[in-house]
C-alpha cells in the first residue's frame, strides 16, 4: 500500500486529509509539527509526503531542507498559502517536488500526489538496462542510477525526470510548457517558474560549473536545451 505522511498542525486539515486519502487506498501517518515529521521521514520509508509550511516547532520549509541534506528523494508537495510566492519558490529552490496552495479540495490533492507518485514508481526492468552518457554524465535508467564524473548524484524522482526528459531529447529546444505537461503529468497554467527553479537545483547537481551550465543549456525565448 502507498504510504503518505500528512503533516499539518491544523488537525481538521490533517484530519480531512486522512480521510480522503484513505477513502483512495493510501495509508496514511500524521505529524502536527516539524520535528516529528523530520524523524518520521528519517526512520520510515514514505512515498510521498504532503508538507505544511507554517508549523510549530520546526517549520516546514526547514524540515525540507533538512530531509534533502540527509538525501531523503521522497516525494514531497507543499502546502502553501495563497499569494505565498516567495515560499513556493523557495521551497523549490530547496527540492519540493510540486506544491498546493490553501485553500484546496482533497480532490486537487489526490490529483497531485497521484501525478507524483506515477513519475516516482516507474517499475525498475534490470533485464532492460538502459544507459545514457552525456558528456561525464551517465544515467542508468534500468536502476535510476546517475553518475557524474564516476561520482554518484543524487536526485530527486522530479529531478530525474526532468534529467531524463531531456537526455532522450539531445538537442531539440523545448519551451516550459511543454516540460509542465510530459515531467508533472498534466497541465499547470501558468506554473513555468517550477521549470526554471527545478533545473536551476538540476543544474547545482549535473554541472562542474552551474552558472555557466554546459550540458543543461538556456535558449533565451524559448526554453531549455541538452547537448552532448
Amino acid at each position: 500500500m502507498t504510504k503518505i505522511l500528512v503533516v499539518d498542525d491544523e488537525v481538521a486539515i490533517s484530519t480531512l486529509l486522512q480521510y480522503n486519502l484513505e477513502q483512495n487506498g493510501f495509508e496514511v501517518t500524521t505529524a502536527g509539527d516539524g520535528s516529528s515529521a523530520y524523524q518520521l521521514a528519517k526512520s520510515e520509508q514514505f512515498d510521498a509526503i504532503l508538507l505544511d509550511l507554517m508549523l510549530p516547532n520546526v517549520d516546514g520549509m526547514t524540515v525540507l531542507k533538512q530531509i534533502r541534506q540527509d538525501k531523503i528523494t521522497t516525494p514531497v508537495i507543499l502546502v502553501t498559502a495563497k499569494g505565498d510566492e516567495f515560499d513556493r519558490v523557495f521551497g523549490l529552490e530547496l527540492g519540493a517536488d510540486d506544491y498546493i496552495t490553501k485553500p484546496f479540495s482533497p480532490r486537487e490533492v489526490i490529483a497531485r500526489l497521484k501525478a507524483v507518485l506515477r513519475r516516482s514508481q516507474i517499475p525498475t526492468v534490470e533485464s532492460e538496462e538502459t544507459v545514457i552518457t552525456i558528456q561525464d554524465l551517465n544515467i542508468n535508467d534500468g536502476k535510476k542510477i546517475v553518475t557524474k564524473a564516476g561520482q554518484s548524484v543524487a536526485l530527486t524522482p522530479r529531478e530525474y525526470d526532468l534529467l531524463l526528459y531531456f537526455a532522450q531529447r539531445l538537442g531539440r529546444v523545448i519551451d516550459r510548457e511543454t516540460i509542465l505537461t510530459a515531467v508533472w503529468g498534466y497541465e499547470y497554467t501558468g506554473e513555468s517558474r517550477m521549470v526554471d527553479m527545478h533545473i536551476s537545483n538540476l543544474r547545482e547537481k549535473i554541472e562542474t560549473n552551474p552558472k555557466s551550465p554546459e550540458i543543461l543549456k538556456t535558449v533565451r525565448g524559448f526554453g531549455y536545451t541538452m547537448i552532448n
